[in-house]
């Protein structure tokens, strides 16, 4: 046995938690049919009890919230009370059970023996009593009305029959299984009509047959009268008969005998219904009423209209929740509309289409009521980010709506529209910080400056140095040419021409570098005049340090030094010897930026060609004292190798001037 319930607290249960629960709580027991269980802890679930036999068999079993019985081979019959699980009766009947049916008050159970015999058993009887003397032949199917003890439904061959005790009613034709029995009428299906077509099932094939003194009810209403009929539903008393009494009372607008029959039904809307009918001036007012209790909202709206309340029916339509019926009623004039209504109108249109992820439609209606909180979520489900981002002016500052529409263009990558936004709602380190987060460091220092934020600086330092740790040193000179620090972008980009310059064979490639080094102190020159005055401009110059002044005056300093070096190597090479020799001769003064090794070999090598020894003995000099001690060597062979074929003097008259002579 299983023990079904529903714990509020499962779903924060961890899933082992809950099954160890179960097993501690004794949800499932396992008890053999022949033991007595007294409900105070037996049934563990020892499966030993499954290889156990019986020589009397199960052939049927019934539960109901209070009962279960089993149904056994030789007639007898087990009661176990639920949800304790013990053994409460051990009846013997004469009869072997196929099926069984508990009455609503577990009073009295029937049973249908595999011959198809129904008979009726009683529980619980007091002495002096005894079994009801009932049986029915050909019975393949029953049911026990769900409201009354005494009402049973049950199938004889082709016909339906309803007992009220033993009493039976006129048949119905009928081949159905019945579903459900409650309120005086039965459910059943036509499962083999069914069967024939599972996938197309037609609504024709459940039928629902209402019993005896449901439809006499019914036929003395409409023929004899509310009072006549009063009489015999008090005599056939059921909550059904009542409601009935009480909907024709109300039709007639008999307010006191709806009101009694509402009382009789225990219904308390309807008793609330009748008082507010009673507060009502008209008639016309209480049948638009009764109308729209009785789910005819057309007939009320026409009642409403006719009467000249089209406020009514406004706020009937309001209350059914039907708002395009609303809007239509206050387009058409009258009473009854103003601009919160309207607005409300607009708003649960846009929901319902909303509800069915129709942003288009929604956006409409949004609009309309100036629902901006809404029209941010169908605007970003649409991404349509250009109308988002205009929703940032039509949204008042210090605003929550604020953050979500940042969050949902940074989310997006839109930096200045988030930043925006966040600033609008004073959320300036926010803003700041969204900037970061999408590496828009200029935009992150602009809002700094304007805010007069200090930590700007220290953060981008911090991410400037976590960067070059990982030898990404080009980022890094992007993140501060972005962030507008061309200075130590330039410092940077200097130090990466400088390692260039390590490798001769790399000259191109350093001179480029140190073009884009000086570009970056152009464009800071640009900066610095294009934000301050000219005023401010000479006092921010004074301020710089050394050595940042001196890198600016420089700037061009060894992209000038590498120009001259590549000309004379083109000129050598084009067989303009003297001009090669002339710029050859002007890299001396740019020995702080290109080795001393690389400018003189330039020079002896150029005059050499040019027939200059004495040029190039002076260049030899020069070489002869580099550190690198095989290169020395190396310089000091070759120049044996040329001096002692030519003499170290100029051959030619044309003289070049020094450029460090004055």
């Amino acid at each position: 046995m299983w023990q079904y319930k529903m714990n509020k607290r499962l779903a924060a249960l961890d899933l082992a938690q809950a099954v160890s629960a179960k097993r501690k709580d004794k949800s499932e027991r396992l008890v053999h049919v022949d033991d007595t269980p007294s409900g105070a802890g037996e049934g563990s679930m020892d499966y030993k009890i499954l290889n156990r036999a019986t020589h009397d068999t199960i052939t049927c079993i019934r539960a109901s919230e209070r009962l279960l019985i089993v149904a056994r081979q030789s007639g007898a019959l087990q009661l176990y009370t639920l949800p304790r699980f013990s053994l409460d009766h051990r009846y013997q009947t004469n009869v072997t059970a196929s099926k069984i049916a508990i009455n609503c008050n577990a009073t009295r159970i029937s049973i249908i023996n595999p011959d198809g015999l129904l008979s009726f058993f009683d529980l619980y009887l007091k002495e002096g009593e005894s079994q009801p003397k009932f049986e029915r032949k050909d019975v393949w199917d029953m049911r026990w009305a769900d409201d009354n003890p005494d009402l049973l439904a049950m199938m004889e061959k082709t016909r339906m029959y309803v007992f009220k005790g033993t009493d039976p009613e006129e048949p119905i034709l009928s081949s159905g299984y019945i579903c459900e029995f409650s309120g005086l009428q039965i459910r059943s299906a036509l499962l083999d009509e069914i069967i024939r077509d599972p996938e197309q099932p037609s609504r024709e094939n459940i039928m629902d047959l209402e019993i005896k003194s449901l439809r006499d009810t019914r036929e003395l209403l409409d023929k004899v009268g509310i009072h006549d009929a009063y009489q015999f539903i008090e005599d056939n008393s059921h909550p059904r008969l009542w409601r009935l009494l009480a909907e024709s009372a109300l039709e007639q607008l008999q307010l006191e005998m709806a009101e009694r029959a509402f009382v009789r039904s225990q219904d308390y809307q309807g008793i609330q219904l009748v008082k507010r009918l009673h507060k009502l001036d008209s008639e016309n007012k209480q049948a638009a009423e009764i109308a729209a209790y009785q789910g005819r909202y057309e007939a009320s709206e026409r009642l409403y209209l006719d009467m000249d309340r089209r406020d009514l029916a406004v706020q009937l339509r309001v209350k059914l929740g039907d708002w395009f019926r609303v809007v239509q009623l206050l387009k058409s004039g009258g009473a009854g509309g103003n601009d919160t209504l309207y607005q409300k109108a607009w708003n649960a249109i846009g929901d319902y289409y909303a509800d069915r992820l129709k942003w288009s439609s929604a956006v409409s209606y949004y609009q309309q009521s100036q629902n901006l909180e809404r029209l941010v979520e169908c605007y970003y489900l649409l991404e349509d980010y250009d109308k988002l981002s205009a929703l940032i002016e039509q949204v008042p500052e210090n605003s929550i709506l604020l953050e979500n529409i940042a969050s949902k263009c940074a989310s997006v990558g839109m930096c200045h529209e988030a930043s925006r936004a966040l600033v609008k709602s004073n959320k300036v380190k926010e803003a700041v910080d969204c900037c970061v987060a999408l590496n828009q460091w200029d935009r992150a220092v602009e809002i700094a400056h304007e805010h007069n934020m200090s930590s700007v600086d220290e953060l981008l330092a911090k991410y400037a140095a976590h960067l070059l740790e990982k030898g990404k040193v080009l980022d890094a000179i992007e993140l501060y040419r972005k962030a507008n620090h061309y200075i130590d972008a330039a410092k940077l980009m200097f130090k990466l021409a400088a390692e260039s310059s390590e490798i001769p064979s790399h000259a191109l490639r350093t001179k480029k570098l140190y073009v884009l080094g000086a570009m970056l102190v152009e464009q800071y020159n640009t900066h610095v005049m294009t934000d301050r005055s000219a005023l401010d401009s000479l006092i921010h110059t004074n301020s710089v340090s050394i050595e940042d002044s001196r890198l600016i005056d420089n700037a061009w300093r060894g992209a000038e030094g590498y120009h001259f070096l590549l000309l004379a190597q083109r000129q050598l090479y084009e067989g303009f010897t003297d001009a090669a020799l002339r710029t050859a001769h002007a890299l001396v003064d740019y020995e702080d930026v290109i080795p001393s090794e690389t400018i003189y070999a330039i020079i002896a090598l150029t005059a050499t060609i040019a027939r200059s020894f004495g040029t190039c003995s002076n260049a030899f000099i020069k070489l002869e004292n580099v550190e690198n001690e095989e290169a020395r060597t190396e310089y000091e062979q070759l120049a044996v190798e040329i001096f002692t074929r030519y003499p170290p003097r100029d051959s030619r008259a044309q003289k070049i001037e020094c450029t460090s002579c004055e």
